[in-house]
């Protein structure tokens, strides 16, 4: 039952209080990173290797023993899911640009979505701009929510730090550019290994809320097709859970690229925007809703 607890207190957290403002955790571990790369950083590997493993073992074996301690380890497990998820976050960043959207003011719709994705913005219209923030909330559904909570409740805090650090390394390293393309790829493998069954599970997630047999069939036929094997999963189930159309042409670092078409049905619009972030929330309590079953009659 401690895990529920936890679940349902942390998630509180979240949708009332948000992100911290100021002084988040991952900042600082986002500072700490640039320190290790630029003390060890060598086009190889094995540096980088050596590298992930300094960043995350050392915390993750804190972790661990602080989460033992009674009644101090449980509200530590708590504060630790809490700044794992970013649900709120994701959603308030959304609603920006579908406000922006509706009132018609393109430029600070595309100021929005910079502040989501890595693709150039300055040439998006308004559905471009919708279907970039509707990618952005399905898949960020999955390393920004459902991903913590499933390693919260396989692994507890530990699981969670891993998870949300390897996570972040990718995020930083995970790049095929000259300079990551070897130091980068433990972290981006990592990455990808621990999201492979969170991924999976959202896309499930996503089908079971929205258009069920359109969800799977996207996901069976071009979930496969997309540049991240985890990404591609998540994406296609939403896009057709919401019998909307993803993907296509982008322009990444001024260079126009054509991506696989994920879903069914129109072109994403700026009021599909809301309906992503529906997803997510009744998918959150979907989680919690089982893992509560879970522990009083299966356990």
């Amino acid at each position: 039952m401690s895990t529920a607890l936890a679940l349902l207190f942390a998630i509180f957290l979240d949708s009332t209080l948000g992100e911290p403002r100021h002084k988040h955790p991952l900042v600082g571990f986002g500072r700490l990173v640039n320190f290790v790369e630029q003390s060890i950083y060598q086009s190889s590997r094995m540096r980088g290797a050596i590298a992930t493993l300094l960043l995350l073992v050392p915390l993750i074996f804190f972790t661990n023993i602080i989460a033992d301690i009674p009644l101090i380890g449980f509200l530590f497990e708590i504060t630790v899911l809490y700044l794992a998820i970013g649900g709120r976050s994701l959603a308030e960043h959304a609603m920006k640009v579908y406000d922006a959207l509706k009132e018609g003011d393109l430029k600070s719709a595309k100021a929005g979505v910079s502040n989501l994705v890595s693709r150039d913005t300055e040439s998006m219209n308004e559905n471009d701009a919708a279907r970039a923030t509707i990618e952005s909330v399905l898949e960020n559904g999955n390393d920004a929510v459902f991903g913590a909570l499933f390693w919260f409740i396989v692994a507890g805090a530990p699981g969670v730090v891993l998870y949300r650090l390897t996570n972040t390394l990718d995020a930083m390293w995970g790049y095929k550019t000259e300079r990551y393309i070897h130091f980068g790829w433990a972290a981006a493998r990592l990455d990808d290994l621990l999201n492979y069954i969170p991924a999976r599970l959202t896309a499930l997630t996503y089908a079971l809320l929205g258009h069920f047999e359109t969800a799977i069939q996207c996901w069976r036929t071009q979930g496969h097709l997309w540049k991240s094997p985890n990404g591609g999963p998540v994406m296609a189930a939403g896009a057709g859970a919401l019998n909307i159309k993803l993907g296509g042409a982008a322009v990444y670092h001024g260079e126009l690229k054509e991506q696989t078409v994920l879903g069914e049905g129109q072109p994403a619009e700026a009021d599909d925007i809301p309906r992503a972030i529906k997803l997510i929330k009744n998918g959150t309590w979907l989680w919690i809703g089982v893992a509560i079953f879970s522990t009083l009659f299966l356990l």
